[in-house]
């Protein structure tokens, strides 16, 4: 059975993006214990946003799991990436990437790889610059190891990387990989843009889906666009994924209301009690 998740992003330069909830994580927590959520995901700065102490009691006292932290901040804030043709911009990618796995690591919380793959190009060929990507995949993959969480590999769509675009790109990526503790990620967004199925593709994946982030065609709520989620939710089903819906989601019209709609179209798809 799948888990429903909610957004919150504490990262100033994202301000805008898609994200439901913003800036005040106590308040957030409130309203997504109030809302029925099983967890939130997590987007911060960096590892030193909030203190693993407060973290624990905030979860805890509302009934919350951490769903998931990104990584998004170390290409927002810092311009870092893995596969940046400087090698001390892609050591301190990594580095940035690793400190987060810790950060959500205790608290069961795999880390996301998004927006810090990068992309080939300026003088990085796409050979070179996968090359890259899969040594960093492996070694971060490997560090999560410890706290019992995979690492997740999210493929974007063309127009945020020209590195891995499809689910099946991804599967790709991933048995080609040394490590067996990386998943992926996927984001029905990105997915609307690039694959033809989307039940078909999330069928291929697999084992491999690790995540999922919930989101409507336009980047807003669940229910706001066109997305068909009746062959998704059975392709979900049948290879057996039991992990997070998580709403990375436009607040549109404000956070209130995009949790509010995400909660309701989660469980009339999923039959979730309220």
């Amino acid at each position: 059975m799948t888990r429903s998740a909610v957004t919150v992003s504490l990262v100033a330069e994202s301000k805008g993006g898609p994200f439901v909830f913003w800036d005040d994580l106590p308040a957030a927590c409130r309203q997504a214990q109030e809302l029925g959520f099983d967890a939130i995901e997590l987007f911060a700065p960096g590892p030193d946003a909030v203190s693993a102490a407060e973290l624990t009691s905030l979860l805890k006292s509302h009934g919350l799991r951490l769903a998931a932290v990104g990584t998004g901040a170390g290409w927002v804030k810092h311009k870092l990436t893995l596969t940046s043709p400087d090698a001390a911009v892609r050591g301190k990618a990594a580095d940035f990437i690793r400190s987060m796995i810790d950060f959500g690591g205790p608290h069961g919380a795999p880390a996301i790889i998004g927006s810090m793959q990068g992309r080939w190009g300026d003088g990085v060929s796409k050979d070179q610059a996968i090359c890259w990507l899969r040594d960093a995949l492996n070694e971060l993959g490997e560090h999560a190891r410890q706290f019992q969480v995979p690492l997740i590999y999210e493929p974007l769509n063309r127009y945020e990387t020209n590195l891995v675009n499809t689910v099946a790109a991804g599967v790709e990526l991933m048995t080609s990989l040394r490590t067996d503790n990386a998943r992926l990620l996927a984001d029905l967004f990105h997915m609307n843009i690039e694959e033809v199925d989307l039940a078909a593709a999330l069928k291929a994946g697999g084992k491999w889906i690790g995540h999922i982030h919930f989101v409507d065609s336009n980047r807003r709520p669940a229910g706001c666009g066109h997305l068909n989620y009746a062959p998704l939710i059975a392709a979900l089903q049948q290879i057996g994924y039991s992990g997070y819906l998580s709403a990375e989601a436009l607040a549109w019209p404000d956070p209130l209301a995009a949790a509010q709609q995400t909660i309701r179209e989660y469980r009339r798809l999923t039959g979730a009690v309220a």
